[in-house]
């Protein structure tokens, strides 16, 4: 396939999708897309904006400070009257806020000044969320396992309570990159207070932490108000499973029946698209040195839930640039087709 070939191909399948567009089948369910499913684009806050109302989604979730070009009063509410004109809705998130964590970075000053700044970002812009993390597996691995995160990501959450509480915005916490369990973020937002915190419920990295995304949603779904989803694909090897994320519908996710109960679960609550297709990541649960970050796990029954999973799968290859074609526009193509597979898929069969 030469480089014309593929990327016109791919143009014309995303424009074919976007064009037939279908009511999804649960009654008032919000489908958005959260802008790292085409963060190779590089484009700031606008163009999200402009791509979302182009595939004629619901929602735009903004996840990062960093698509951001300021955070000026007149910026934020150009962005807003955009998103407006355009009848999107937007949701605003930062990335991790644990001090100890391994993926902290002081970007924008302290973890509470980060959090601050999200906040303040989401009022200005409409967001009924501040979407943040603890971090992910590694930290489970270190002195005092997830629990001493989490303690102190409760800290930063409780110091901008009365910021939430007075700007009508709830901090949304992911379940990110396989650091919490459904059961200890559950725990996390209860301990901080679930008036003004709640969950960012993400299936993919469920997975991630040896969760069936299904009896993840049912533990996670009355705490969820903001959501991040993929499709997983897994399949067995001789050290365990092998997991990749893929576009909805092209996994082993039940997305009608996860829809559904989604809606019910957290009526209101949208669907948002964040696709990170293309690699696999091996969980090698057959090896003894694998269980560290999951003291006590391996003998439960949502581990045999999830083994269950990974056994109903099949391997699929990585994404790879054809030849010929420039990977950069490769790439950008490659995860523009995730998205609209995904969302069409959402409205046709959910």
């Amino acid at each position: 396939m030469n480089r014309r070939h593929f990327l016109h191909t791919t143009a014309l399948s995303a424009s074919a999708l976007v064009l037939n567009q279908i009511r999804a089948a649960v009654p008032g369910l919000k489908i958005g897309m959260d802008h790292f499913s085409v963060r190779a684009t590089g484009w700031k806050a606008a163009q999200h904006i402009e791509y979302a109302a182009s595939l004629k989604l619901d929602t735009c979730f903004i996840s990062e400070l960093a698509v951001f070009e300021n955070f000026e009063d007149a910026y934020l509410q150009g962005l807003k009257d955009q998103a407006d004109k355009a009848g999107i809705k937007l949701y605003v998130g930062t990335g991790g806020v644990c001090p100890t964590s391994n993926t902290w970075k002081p970007t924008y000053g302290t973890p509470e000044e980060t959090l601050a700044l999200t906040i303040k970002a989401a009022k200005k812009l409409g967001s009924p969320v501040a979407r943040c993390y603890l971090g992910n597996q590694k930290d489970r691995s270190t002195d005092g396992g997830i629990q001493k995160h989490i303690e102190e990501t409760i800290k930063v959450i409780k110091a901008n309570q009365s910021r939430a509480e007075n700007e009508g915005i709830k901090i949304a916490i992911e379940n990110h990159a396989g650091d919490m369990q459904s059961h200890e973020l559950k725990a996390l937002i209860e301990a901080a207070g679930k008036g003004y915190v709640g969950a960012n419920i993400d299936p993919g990295n469920a997975v991630w932490a040896m969760e069936e995304p299904l009896a993840h949603l049912e533990v996670l779904g009355p705490y969820t108000i903001c959501s991040s989803v993929r499709d997983s694909m897994a399949w067995e090897d001789e050290k365990g499973a092998v997991i990749q994320w893929t576009a909805v519908g092209e996994g082993l996710v039940d997305f009608s029946k996860y829809a559904k109960r989604f809606a019910e679960l957290a009526p209101g609550v949208p669907l948002q698209v964040e696709t990170i297709s293309g690699f696999a990541k091996p969980m090698t649960w057959k090896q003894d040195d694998f269980w560290k970050p999951f003291p006590g796990y391996r003998d439960t029954d949502a581990f045999k839930t999830w083994v269950e999973f990974t056994q109903k799968g099949k391997p699929i290859p990585s994404f790879k640039a054809p030849e010929g074609v420039d990977k950069k526009e490769a790439e950008i193509a490659y995860q523009k087709g995730e998205l609209a597979r995904s969302t069409q898929w959402l409205r046709e069969k959910a």
